[in-house]
């Protein structure tokens, strides 16, 4: 091959998807290959009757526009646009214009065909640009899992491996356990007429009947935990896991619709190789004190870990580690409470941020805030509200969470406040967004109920939905503000790095990749009055209040989803080198692939953030 075919074939190979073909094939492409130039400022245009091409941007720079001249894209060295490469999928109509002089590789559309159909993995390179190419591209990220796991795709009646063992509640204890010994299982339950009315375990057997010296023949109705918790035979491993590590419980009925039809337990998982996260959680709640809970908590990190070997979603990673977390929050609450006393007034603490979101990883401070009922009188009960705060703040800090750095804390005065209080902070950051009002928003917008009166928390969501549904100019502003923070992606495609200091030449996964994504499914959330604070679910939600297109709201789920695997991947990698986890990630430690869907997905970004900026006329506001 001569040295000018040989240079184009290496050019090809250091690009995806073309680094995907095997050599033979690889080296049979050069001699295939049209050699074009175009000049700035002039279209690349097909001469008539030679039909469709991809083209490949060795030198310059290319901007793509719709048929109405609208900008799609602005494209560099090694970018594609044509035959089955256009922005959205589409096939026709695409213009490219040079804004650079530029030389291109235009292969022939019947060669790029026949490239796909022997070869999937080049083939999938040119699904449709957006969410639908992420979503195989999310899979990819795990090729390090463990499959013998799939917590996202194994319905929880795979789990079960019996029909349920079940008494009357008039049965006695004795009967009880000797049923549990001749069935070998640890728990029994209660149902009545096909009714589910509570369930006895092993556990409860030790503490409530052995330990009290309770007579064998009092009926199980009285010993038994009533109206428990119970989860659908169709849903995923996974909400069964959530629902166990949230609660620390062991032993979880299965219904379909009123029928009880087994149990699943925290054994059926460890049996399946899944993380631990019932265990830890349960560990969690048999701490006394800082130190122990310090201990407890650091086996969370291997969580992230498990679950990245395991190829859990990012989605469900996210829950499972929130409700951990939960766990600790919810422990140093209760151990709060025994140290202090019962509480003056009530009160309803209340997690922000990403703990809300239930999207927390390896790395995350705390923000939280504490809504206290209106009847709190400062000099009274002031200092214990001061003192328990503190300790829970404290508590969580010891444990990992590391101090908001911009104090939005409980243990702060200015965010430990009572009910009526709240609602004027709010009526104030509404109605004069200013940019600290509206990077408070950011933060408190995003909340969830975690401990005490709930009622508290619901009537301040409730008064914050009817102020902001609607309200035009504040939903501009903010608006405005969720524009601020822009995925890494230069003007040709190329990655924006951090330049100096500590993360020298890398970019941000979650300010500049994550973070865009929550404003703009807060943005959407609080136009269409949505009360879930789930990324992933607000986007789902806006869809039905017309606040986002189907495939918008798609795109993005599946832009999250892929960043976020991304994360965790990177993460465990650090994790499992003994480092401290970060977002921060160098493109030289990114595979060509990798590097593409990472444009990609920041593409789509910077495309729904246009959109958003012209719905809500954001220049009018800057």
């Amino acid at each position: 091959m001569q040295v000018e075919l040989l240079e184009i074939r290496d050019f090809l190979a250091a690009h995806h998807p073309f680094d995907q073909l095997p050599d033979e094939v690889l080296s049979t492409l050069p001699p295939k290959l049209e050699i074009r130039y175009a000049r700035r400022e002039t279209e690349v245009v097909e001469t008539e009757g030679v039909g469709p091409a991809l083209y490949i941007i060795r030198t310059g720079a290319i901007e793509i526009h719709s048929p109405e001249r609208e900008l799609l894209a602005r494209l560099g060295e090694g970018d594609f646009f044509g035959h089955r490469a256009s922005p959205q999928g589409a096939s026709t109509g695409i213009q490219g214009v040079a804004i650079e002089d530029s030389l291109l590789y235009r292969l022939p559309a019947t060669e790029v065909d026949a490239l796909c159909e022997r070869f999937a993995s080049f083939a999938y390179f040119f699904s449709h640009q957006g969410g639908e190419r992420l979503r195989g591209a999310v899979s990819y990220t795990g090729h390090e899992a463990d499959t013998q796991l799939s917590l996202m795709t194994t319905p929880i009646r795979e789990l079960l491996t019996r029909g349920p063992v079940h008494l009357p509640p008039t049965a006695t204890i004795r009967e009880a356990a000797e049923r549990m010994s001749e069935e070998v299982v640890s728990s029994v339950l209660v149902v009545e007429q096909g009714h589910l009315f509570g369930i006895v375990t092993d556990r409860d057997l030790r503490l409530r009947v052995i330990a009290k010296g309770v007579d064998y023949n009092v009926p199980i109705h009285e010993v038994m935990t009533g109206a428990p918790l119970t989860i659908e035979a169709d849903a995923v491993a996974y909400e069964a896991l959530l629902l166990m590590a949230r609660y620390s419980i062991h032993h979880l009925p299965v219904v379909s619709g009123t029928e009880v039809v087994g149990v699943v337990t925290a054994t059926d998982f460890a049996e399946r190789h899944t993380t631990s996260a019932v265990h830890v959680a349960g560990d969690i709640y048999k701490q006394n004190d800082y130190e122990g809970l310090r201990v407890a908590s650091a086996r969370i990190p291997q969580l992230l870990v498990n679950l990245a070997a395991a190829s859990a979603t990012a989605k469900s990673t996210g829950q499972v580690i929130t409700s951990v977390g939960d766990a600790v929050l919810t422990r140093l609450l209760q151990l709060a409470e025994m140290k202090f006393g019962p509480p003056p007034v009530d009160y309803a603490w209340v997690a922000a941020g990403s703990q809300a979101r239930y999207e927390q990883l390896a790395r995350s401070d705390q923000d939280n805030c504490v809504i206290l009922d209106d009847r709190y009188d400062p000099l009274r009960h002031g200092e214990y509200f001061r003192e328990f705060a503190k300790f829970v703040c404290d508590g969580l800090n010891a444990c990992g969470y590391v101090y908001c750095p911009g104090e939005m804390m409980a243990m702060t005065d200015e965010w430990r406040q009572p009910l009526s209080t709240w609602k004027r902070y709010f009526d104030k950051w509404i109605d004069a967004p200013q940019p600290k009002a509206l990077m408070l928003t950011c933060v408190f917008f995003d909340m969830r109920h975690m401990y005490g009166d709930e009622d508290l928390f619901t009537e301040l969501r409730r008064h914050v939905l009817e102020k902001t549904r609607g309200n035009r100019i504040f939903l501009a502003y903010m608006a405005v503000n969720a524009l601020s923070h822009q995925p890494p992606l230069g003007f040709f495609r190329n990655f924006v790095l951090i330049r100096g200091g500590q993360h020298d030449r890398t970019f941000d996964l979650k300010h500049n990749g994550v973070v865009p994504i929550v404003d703009l499914a807060r943005v959407y959330a609080l136009s269409a009055g949505v009360e879930v604070v789930n990324t992933a679910e607000r986007l789902s939600a806006s869809v039905a209040g017309g606040e986002v297109t189907a495939d918008g709201a798609q795109d993005l789920r599946e832009t999250l989803e892929f960043i976020n695997a991304m994360r965790i991947q990177h993460q465990a990698r650090q994790l499992r080198a003994g480092q401290a986890a970060d977002n921060f990630i160098s493109p030289d430690d990114l595979s060509h692939f990798e590097r593409n869907h990472l444009k990609n997905a920041f593409s789509v970004v910077r495309s729904m953030q246009n959109t958003l900026g012209s719905r809500f006329q954001v220049s009018k506001f800057t």
